[in-house]
């Protein structure tokens, strides 16, 4: 990620629809090259800030520059610079995956003279070349996705949206997925905004994640920030003898310890206030006369920081 140059700067930007605020004062700027997570719940206003930033939508308040240009004033020319995958990608079923992207190749305005070597060469990429000229309505799941990702690359986008991108994919696509992200972003230097409800996705690809609740951000920071703002100690999984009561009363007696749960027969989660307690955490297990098998100290996740934010409530 590159330092001083913001692709993205928002202030203030509000949308409304009817007597429901879904952006809600957004603040925020986004760096080239990085690579930025959009989090929220269903409804946080992720999809809407997306509009709001491609010119699809018109605020009602507060302004933004994407590239540069006004997205309500300079739409078009914009569009013309980004690439957007939605999380339901509208593909025609009827047209084969060659004809989709040279049809949308022409609607990005790709010179007509490139359209048929960036067309195979994004065909061979997402390994769709052996079945290119096949109605894409015979396509699984995860064929439409990857089709649907290329179609986002075809004008050689400064700035991708990506919602959900290895939605439906298999787990070597799905992780090709991720190594293309990367590229993108450290070998090329595009941006990417990265929505998404896996946050062990976010907190591995992304460079700095925003989270969206009823349209407001509620949090900004690097994935490793947020985390340490986390005050509940330090998780530790601790592997024994299945019924060692001895093993385990020692534990609940460490100076410490915060709490012991046993979580199945033999796993014990520990929670501890401080690392320094961990090594004790053995000598008390053996000094009790048990057998410990594993002691593996968990670090906080994003997932757990977003967890916490929302009070332990999952959801989408």
């Amino acid at each position: 990620m590159t330092d001083g140059k913001a692709v993205i700067v928002v202030e203030g930007l509000s949308r409304r629809f009817g007597d429901v605020t879904a952006v809600n004062g957004l603040s925020l700027k986004i760096q080239e090259g990085e690579v930025f997570g959009l989090l929220g719940h269903n409804g946080a206003g992720k999809t809407t800030t997306i509009r709001l930033l491609t010119g699809v939508l018109s605020p009602h308040g507060g302004e933004a520059r994407v590239l540069g240009l006004d997205p309500t004033r300079d739409g078009p020319a914009l569009r013309g610079r980004t690439g957007v995958l939605t999380e339901t990608p509208a593909l025609d079923e009827r047209l084969t995956a060659r004809e989709n992207l040279s049809y949308y190749a022409d609607l990005y305005g790709v010179p007509r003279h490139e359209v048929p070597a960036r067309v195979e060469g994004l065909l061979e990429e997402f390994e769709l070349a052996d079945r290119a000229d096949e109605p894409v309505g015979r396509y699984s799941k995860g064929m439409r996705q990857r089709l649907a990702l290329a179609r986002a690359l075809l004008p050689g986008p400064e700035l991708l949206f990506l919602d959900e991108p290895t939605t439906g994919l298999d787990p070597v696509a799905a992780r090709e997925v991720r190594e293309l992200i990367v590229r993108l972003s450290g070998e090329e230097g595009r941006t990417v905004v990265l929505c998404t409800h896996n946050l062990v996705e976010a907190q591995r690809l992304c460079h700095r994640v925003g989270v969206l609740e009823h349209g407001r951000l509620v949090a900004l920071g690097t994935p490793a920030e947020l985390v340490r703002g986390l005050d509940r100690g330090l998780r530790v999984e601790v592997e024994l003898s299945p019924g060692d009561e001895g093993a385990v009363g020692a534990l609940r007696g460490l100076p410490g310890v915060l709490e012991v749960v046993e979580e199945r027969p033999g796993l014990l989660g520990v929670k501890v206030a401080s690392p320094r307690v961990v090594p004790e955490i053995a000598a008390a297990v053996v000094g009790a006369g048990g057998r410990l098998y594993r002691l593996q100290p968990q670090e906080p996740t994003l997932e757990d920081f977003y967890l916490a934010l929302h009070g332990g409530k999952g959801g989408r």
